[in-house]
């Protein structure tokens, strides 16, 4: 029995000594890297305010040609051989005059056109007398006439080239072009 009791005795000191003691800590894990790149900031509560640019600034930068691509002016159509303001035009005109006086930094240049019945000169001459009723027009409705000019390009410059009416009603017009920009009023 002595020896069974040593053996037991050495078994029992063993396994206290084994689990006996302080244990061993466990490692700490690794820092957080930093992200390579910052996170993207919130988008805007509602609560904030992004500035927004105005109509007119952000047309102001605009180069004369985009402004014209824009379509701010309307074209105004002619009876046959007539140069006087049509009262269905009219309306047109008032918007071009309004778009004019809003967008003081504008200038414009008032093409004259006609269809292809008549001479060269005859309708250098009529799509001249359009030009000047559009640009009278629009003085009289209080654009400045310094930011206007015309010119006439008679039968040379035309929308289509039908021989029928309807074609001839097209090409008969004052076209309104953005040639240039003024210093701001």
């Amino acid at each position: 029995m002595n020896t069974t009791f040593r053996s037991l005795a050495v078994l029992a000191a063993l396994a206290l000594v084994a689990c006996g003691g302080n244990p061993k800590p466990k490692p700490l894990p690794p820092p957080p890297v930093a992200p390579a790149t910052p996170p993207p900031a919130p988008p805007p509560s509602s609560g904030d305010v992004v500035p927004q640019e105005d109509e007119y600034t952000r047309l102001s930068k605009m180069s004369s040609d985009e402004l014209d691509r824009l379509g701010l002016l309307q074209e105004v159509h002619f009876d046959y051989d007539r140069a006087d303001i049509r009262e269905a035009d009219r309306s047109a005109m008032a918007q071009n005059a309004e778009t004019l006086k809003r967008l003081g930094f504008i200038k414009v240049t008032v093409e004259g056109h006609c269809d292809e019945r008549g001479s060269v000169e005859y309708n250098l001459a009529l799509g001249e007398r359009r030009a000047k009723s559009a640009y009278d027009y629009l003085v009289q409705l209080g654009v400045p006439a310094d930011r206007l000019k015309t010119v006439s390009y008679g039968k040379e410059v035309p929308l289509c080239t039908d021989a029928s009416e309807a074609c001839w009603a097209r090409n008969r017009r004052a076209k309104f072009t953005v040639s240039g920009k003024a210093a701001a009023r």
